[in-house]
Protein backbone atom coordinates (compact mmCIF):
# COMPACT_ATOMS: atom_id res chain seq x y z
CA UNK A 1 0.00 0.00 0.00
CA UNK A 2 1.49 3.22 -0.94
CA UNK A 3 2.11 5.75 1.94
CA UNK A 4 -0.12 8.51 0.90
CA UNK A 5 -3.20 6.37 1.35
CA UNK A 6 -1.74 3.88 4.42
CA UNK A 7 -3.86 4.36 7.22
CA UNK A 8 -1.25 3.93 10.11
CA UNK A 9 0.40 7.20 8.66
CA UNK A 10 -2.55 9.11 10.22
CA UNK A 11 -2.84 6.52 13.50
CA UNK A 12 -0.40 5.02 15.57
CA UNK A 13 -2.37 3.94 17.85
CA UNK A 14 -0.61 0.25 17.90
CA UNK A 15 2.22 2.22 19.01
CA UNK A 16 0.37 3.27 22.10
CA UNK A 17 -1.35 0.69 23.07
CA UNK A 18 1.20 -2.61 22.81
CA UNK A 19 3.60 -3.60 24.90
CA UNK A 20 6.47 -4.35 22.18
CA UNK A 21 8.59 -7.24 23.42
CA UNK A 22 11.10 -8.83 21.48
CA UNK A 23 14.02 -11.16 21.79
CA UNK A 24 16.94 -9.60 22.82
CA UNK A 25 19.80 -10.51 19.92
CA UNK A 26 17.43 -8.08 17.75
CA UNK A 27 19.27 -4.79 19.63
CA UNK A 28 22.24 -3.29 17.93
CA UNK A 29 24.59 -4.09 20.74
CA UNK A 30 23.72 -7.81 20.13
CA UNK A 31 24.29 -7.52 16.63
CA UNK A 32 20.75 -6.61 15.63
CA UNK A 33 19.43 -3.70 14.01
CA UNK A 34 17.06 -2.02 17.11
CA UNK A 35 18.83 0.90 18.36
CA UNK A 36 19.29 -0.90 22.17
CA UNK A 37 19.25 2.96 24.23
CA UNK A 38 15.75 2.96 22.52
CA UNK A 39 14.90 -0.41 24.76
CA UNK A 40 14.66 -1.68 28.35
CA UNK A 41 15.26 -5.51 29.41
CA UNK A 42 12.61 -7.18 30.59
CA UNK A 43 14.19 -10.45 31.53
CA UNK A 44 17.33 -12.44 30.33
CA UNK A 45 15.88 -12.72 27.32
CA UNK A 46 13.75 -10.22 26.42
CA UNK A 47 13.75 -6.61 25.79
CA UNK A 48 10.74 -3.80 25.40
CA UNK A 49 10.71 -0.91 23.23
CA UNK A 50 11.27 2.33 26.08
CA UNK A 51 7.65 3.92 27.16
CA UNK A 52 5.56 0.56 25.70
CA UNK A 53 6.62 -1.83 29.11
CA UNK A 54 3.84 0.94 31.81
CA UNK A 55 0.38 0.56 32.13
CA UNK A 56 -0.22 3.92 29.71
CA UNK A 57 2.29 2.73 26.95
CA UNK A 58 3.53 5.12 24.81
CA UNK A 59 6.66 4.10 21.93
CA UNK A 60 9.52 6.25 22.37
CA UNK A 61 10.09 5.72 18.46
CA UNK A 62 6.69 7.04 17.86
CA UNK A 63 6.88 10.58 16.36
CA UNK A 64 3.61 12.45 15.74
CA UNK A 65 -0.02 12.43 18.13
CA UNK A 66 -2.09 9.59 18.04
CA UNK A 67 -4.59 10.09 15.33
CA UNK A 68 -2.61 12.69 13.74
CA UNK A 69 0.50 12.92 11.47
CA UNK A 70 2.54 9.92 12.90
CA UNK A 71 5.73 7.92 11.87
CA UNK A 72 8.75 5.44 13.21
CA UNK A 73 11.90 7.07 13.91
CA UNK A 74 13.32 3.77 13.85
CA UNK A 75 10.91 2.37 11.10
CA UNK A 76 13.41 0.72 9.18
CA UNK A 77 15.12 -0.80 12.47
CA UNK A 78 12.27 -1.80 14.17
CA UNK A 79 11.66 -5.08 15.75
CA UNK A 80 10.15 -7.98 14.47
CA UNK A 81 6.34 -7.18 16.64
CA UNK A 82 6.55 -3.96 14.81
CA UNK A 83 7.33 -5.39 11.79
CA UNK A 84 4.71 -8.02 11.79
CA UNK A 85 1.97 -6.50 13.12
CA UNK A 86 -0.59 -5.72 10.19
CA UNK A 87 -3.07 -3.16 9.61
CA UNK A 88 -6.50 -4.36 9.92
CA UNK A 89 -8.48 -5.13 6.33
CA UNK A 90 -4.46 -5.48 5.08
CA UNK A 91 -4.83 -8.54 2.54
CA UNK A 92 -8.64 -8.54 3.42
CA UNK A 93 -7.94 -9.81 7.04
CA UNK A 94 -8.99 -8.01 9.88
CA UNK A 95 -6.64 -7.53 12.54
CA UNK A 96 -8.64 -7.26 16.15
CA UNK A 97 -5.60 -6.07 17.82
CA UNK A 98 -5.25 -3.10 15.10
CA UNK A 99 -9.17 -2.23 15.98
CA UNK A 100 -8.83 -2.73 19.63
CA UNK A 101 -5.95 -0.12 19.32
CA UNK A 102 -7.74 2.38 17.83
CA UNK A 103 -10.76 2.40 19.49
CA UNK A 104 -9.20 3.12 22.77
CA UNK A 105 -8.17 6.21 20.45
CA UNK A 106 -11.58 6.97 19.59
CA UNK A 107 -10.71 6.02 15.65
CA UNK A 108 -13.67 3.87 13.72
CA UNK A 109 -11.96 0.13 12.91
CA UNK A 110 -10.27 -0.06 9.00
CA UNK A 111 -11.82 -2.83 8.14
CA UNK A 112 -15.38 -4.86 8.23
CA UNK A 113 -15.95 -8.21 6.29
CA UNK A 114 -19.07 -7.41 5.08
CA UNK A 115 -17.24 -4.53 3.15
CA UNK A 116 -14.42 -6.59 1.52
CA UNK A 117 -15.41 -5.74 -1.81
CA UNK A 118 -14.86 -2.09 -1.89
CA UNK A 119 -11.53 -1.25 -4.18
CA UNK A 120 -10.00 2.11 -5.06
CA UNK A 121 -11.34 4.76 -6.36
CA UNK A 122 -9.47 7.02 -9.09
CA UNK A 123 -11.07 10.58 -10.07
CA UNK A 124 -11.83 10.81 -14.00
CA UNK A 125 -10.15 13.16 -16.31
CA UNK A 126 -12.98 15.80 -15.81
CA UNK A 127 -14.30 15.28 -13.00
CA UNK A 128 -15.17 17.53 -10.14
CA UNK A 129 -12.48 18.05 -7.56
CA UNK A 130 -14.73 17.51 -4.44
CA UNK A 131 -16.03 14.01 -4.44
CA UNK A 132 -19.71 13.86 -4.92
CA UNK A 133 -20.25 10.11 -4.79
CA UNK A 134 -19.81 6.87 -2.46
CA UNK A 135 -18.57 4.11 -4.24
CA UNK A 136 -20.68 0.64 -3.18
CA UNK A 137 -19.16 -2.51 -2.31
CA UNK A 138 -18.47 -5.02 -5.67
Amino acid sequence: MSDNFNPCMTCGACCAHFRVSFYWAEADDAGGAVPAALTEPLNLFLRAMRGTNSAAPHCVALQGEVGGCVSCGIYAQRPTPCREFSMSGENGIANEACDRARARYGLPPLFHAALTMITESYVSPGASDRPDHVQSPG
